[in-house]
């Protein structure tokens, strides 16, 4: 237990002395403070200073020691230390206003700690962040609104919000500006703080008549370089006295009135005018003592709105003129007013008005209300005599009505043209009554008629014919277009119903095809519609209204299917098996441009995406071969050479128009063969063993053989092509074959029938006995396309009785191969 004791004590003994080792090496490090300055928002990345030179760190010990950096109360990352070079980098933005928000402080110190470890080493640093002018000034009011009176003496002042800038020292706000004004200037006073304040001061009267609101604009510039500078909108309104007096138009106003004008007449109405504003611009009408009490009894005065009326009888004999004398007063606290004169002269006349009495009268009828129907019956009256008590009644408007005089003092009303609610949906006659008087008087009434609605219109669609276009492998539902008529009668006589007038297209009903939604003329697919099966459909949709009885119209139809590059192309010449290599053979003594084989693609989409170009995707020797890209022919751009491998390999792409495009490959293997110039001695009749001709005797010979033959075949075939009559099945359409011709034979190119993938072809095999010519159709072989192969015979010195064997025997293999 003792020994266990003493061990324990040693331990500890020891702890205790690393332990104020460690703090003693700590205390060291911490005595020095390693100080820098930068300016804020500094660059992401941007260095500060090497700190691995100024703390006397190598920096090739430096990248193998962890190294941590701590900035005290700060939990973002603003710097960091790049191990590599010991440089001391910009991470993220610094802003002295965040960090140092205080703007009586002079200085903005970031206080850090730099770790290192192995050995544990620590460094104070002080980083000093300079302010630059990064804010502009900034009012916390951008708009103030001051009510100054027009009474209000020059040297008033008016207190203005002062500017904030979060930048301190010179950055912060220097001075204030005023936009021009003729009435206001600002004065700038600086607190203890240094912050600076703004006042207004007036420096003329104001007149609101004049200029009722001041639009100032008050900026504040600090002093920064440069300087930035923020603006706060001023508005002064200016609030009136009563410093006008109310004003008419003229002094003297004269007006005639007919005698016997009846009571209430409006003789005129007076218009004062008063300057100023709210209650000292509203005005009060009174008569003054020089208006006599007669005049008063005839004519009233309306205080408020100035109007005279006729309250008595004016009689012409009685007394032919009066005079009125008004005062318009304002309702200020010191009250103002105006005078004028107004003189009414009587003119005797005509002074009774004729009368309308509407005695009978529909208000409201039907739009198919028949011609010469009656309206209403008026009657018409007139309290005069003589000329003056002889009344007629017109019509001044140009409308469907006519008046018909059934008496002295009555007429009908009546309908002259037929009506129509859709143009014009009611109608406001008025009827004008006028004497006989000189001047005439004359008077009128006003009725309304209303018309209703019958069902006299059917739906009508904006257009007779719609094309909408389709695009294939649209989703089932998709809408497709909407297709709305217009109706313009009201109510139930305009409420529409569409739907597809049927129709077969083989064997099927046009309306499971399309779907229309019956309440707005929605049109849907209701399948996927595959341009290479169907092109377009043609169709009718009506519009119903729900009138009685109802009226309809139809419109046409036509859609389109859209072409999409969904197809790939199929390369049907040269035919091989699926993944198989095609191989050919060829002389190596062939000459530059022979045709070597031929690549015939075909696609079933549309003129524009079926369009195949044909590349080399792979080949053996680019120098020797060419390829067309619109027909496909492969042909030699030289002549075979020694150095020339005897197996070619070429892959060929068949590429569409489509976007994005689509592709097939075919691989051909060509194979060079050794050819010797008597091989084209099986195309003359002479037997190769007879040399009875000199060789120039033997090349005419066979040339003008050769064209002979040549002829005749040409002939030969034309008349079989002629006689021959296809034979109607239910097996695939006959198949073109596309076979490169030997030395030993000739064959002819094929021909391609149509789009629809019928290939037809004729080969021509020439012997010493006589032409073969074969037609072979192949059945359906797992694709839509049918392609008939016919293998080449190998032997190249062969007669022509045993190439005809060949021909013959291949004909029956390939038939029954395919």
């Amino acid at each position: 237990m003792s020994g266990w004791n003493s061990t324990f004590r040693m331990h500890r003994e020891k702890r205790c002395f690393s332990a104020v080792f460690v703090f003693c090496a700590l205390w060291s490090s911490t005595l020095s403070v390693t100080r820098y300055s930068i300016p804020e928002e500094m660059e992401r990345g941007s260095v500060v200073a090497n700190l691995a030179a100024d703390l006397g760190l190598e920096v090739g010990v430096l990248a193998h020691r962890e190294v941590k950096l701590e900035m005290f109360q700060e939990s973002n990352k603003y710097l960091d230390v790049n191990k590599k070079t010991g440089e001391l980098y910009i991470v993220e933005k610094m802003d002295r206003e965040y960090l140092c928000p205080s703007k009586t402080a002079t200085t903005c110190f970031v206080k850090l700690d730099v770790i290192i470890e192995s050995p544990l080493r620590i460094f104070n640093i002080e980083l000093e962040i300079k302010d630059i002018n990064d804010n502009a000034p900034h009012f916390r009011r951008d708009r103030v609104e001051l009510d100054v009176s027009e009474s209000a003496t020059p040297g008033e002042r008016f207190s203005l919000p002062n500017a904030v800038d979060p930048d301190g020292g010179i950055n912060t706000v220097k001075m204030y500006k005023l936009s021009e004004s003729e009435h206001f200037t600002i004065e700038i006073q600086t607190g203890s703080d240094g912050t600076k304040y703004v006042d207004m001061v007036l420096t003329k009267a104001l007149d609101r008549e004049e200029h009722a609101v001041h639009h100032l604009i008050l900026t504040a510039v600090d002093g920064g370089v440069p300087a930035r500078s923020g603006t706060a909108n001023i508005i002064v309104r200016v609030l009136d006295t009563n410093d006008n007096a109310p004003r008419f138009d003229h002094p003297v106003y004269s007006v005639n009135m007919t005698e016997n004008s009846p009571i209430g007449t409006l003789v005129m109405k007076l218009n004062a005018t008063d300057l100023d504003e709210g209650p000292n611009a509203e005005i009060n009408y009174s008569f003054t003592l020089y208006t006599s009490e007669k005049t008063q009894d005839v004519f009233a005065l309306n205080p408020n709105t100035g109007e005279i009326t006729v309250k008595g009888t004016i009689d012409y004999e009685d007394m032919k003129f009066y005079e009125m004398h008004v005062e318009a007063k304002d309702k200020g606290q010191h009250p103002l007013l105006g005078q004028c004169k107004v003189v009414v002269r009587v003119t005797d006349m005509n002074d009774n008005y004729p009368d309308i009495t509407v005695k009978s009268y529909k208000s409201t009828v039907n739009e198919n209300i028949p011609v010469g129907t009656v309206i209403a019956i008026v009657g018409i009256s007139d309290r005069d005599t003589g000329d003056n008590g002889k009344v007629s009644l017109s019509i001044n408007q140009n409308l469907p009505f006519v008046l018909n005089k059934s008496s002295d003092v009555l007429y009908e009303l009546k309908v002259s043209e037929p009506l129509d609610r859709e143009r014009v949906p009611e109608y406001d006659i008025t009827l004008v009554v006028t004497d006989g008087g000189t001047p005439p008087l004359s008077d009128n009434e006003t009725i309304t008629l209303h018309l209703l609605d019958v069902n006299d219109n059917g739906p009508l669609f904006p257009q007779s014919f719609y094309t909408i276009p389709v695009i294939e492998n649209n989703a089932p539902g998709a809408l497709l277009s909407s297709l709305t008529a217009f109706d313009p009668d009201l109510h139930e006589n305009q409420y529409l119903v569409y739907f597809i007038i049927e129709k077969e297209i083989v064997n099927t009903s046009m309306s499971m095809l399309f779907s229309i939604n019956p309440e707005n003329g929605n049109l849907y697919a209701l399948k996927t519609f595959d341009y290479e099966i169907e092109k377009e459909f043609l169709f009718h949709i009506e519009a119903r209204d729900s009138g009685v009885p109802p009226l309809s119209s139809n419109v046409t139809v036509h859609i389109i299917i859209v072409d999409q590059n969904d197809n790939t192309p199929v390369i049907v010449s040269p035919w091989r098996a699926h993944g198989s290599v095609v191989e050919e053979k060829i002389p190596r003594s062939t000459d530059k441009g022979s045709l070597v084989s031929k690549v015939i693609a075909i696609d079933t989409d549309s003129v524009q995406n079926s369009r195949i170009t044909y590349q080399f995707l792979q080949v053996t020797d680019a120098t020797l071969f060419s390829l067309d890209q619109y027909n496909g022919e492969i042909r030699t751009m030289r002549m075979f050479s020694y150095r020339d491998p005897r197996h070619q390999r070429l892959v060929v792409i068949a590429k569409d128009n489509g976007d994005p495009a689509l592709s097939a490959t075919v691989t051909i293997k060509l194979s060079t063969v050794e050819t010797a110039v008597k091989a084209y001695s099986d195309m003359t009749e002479v037997p190769l063993e007879y040399d009875i001709f000199s060789d120039l005797n033997l090349y005419l010979v066979i040339g003008l053989g050769s064209v002979s033959f040549l002829l005749l075949i040409t002939i030969l075939v034309t008349c079989v092509l002629k006689c021959q009559k296809p034979m109607p099945s239910k097996a695939a359409p006959p198949s073109r074959n596309s076979v490169i011709s030997e030395r030993n034979s000739t064959i002819a190119d094929s021909t391609l029938v149509s789009n629809d993938a019928y290939w037809y072809s004729l080969f021509l095999a020439e012997t010493r006995k006589g032409k073969l010519v074969v037609r072979q159709p192949v059945p359906k072989a797992g694709s839509r396309y049918i392609v008939s192969s016919l293998p080449r015979s190998t032997g190249l010195t062969e007669t022509s009785d045993s190439a005809a064997s060949t021909l013959q025997g291949s004909t029956t293999t390939g038939s029954s191969s395919s």
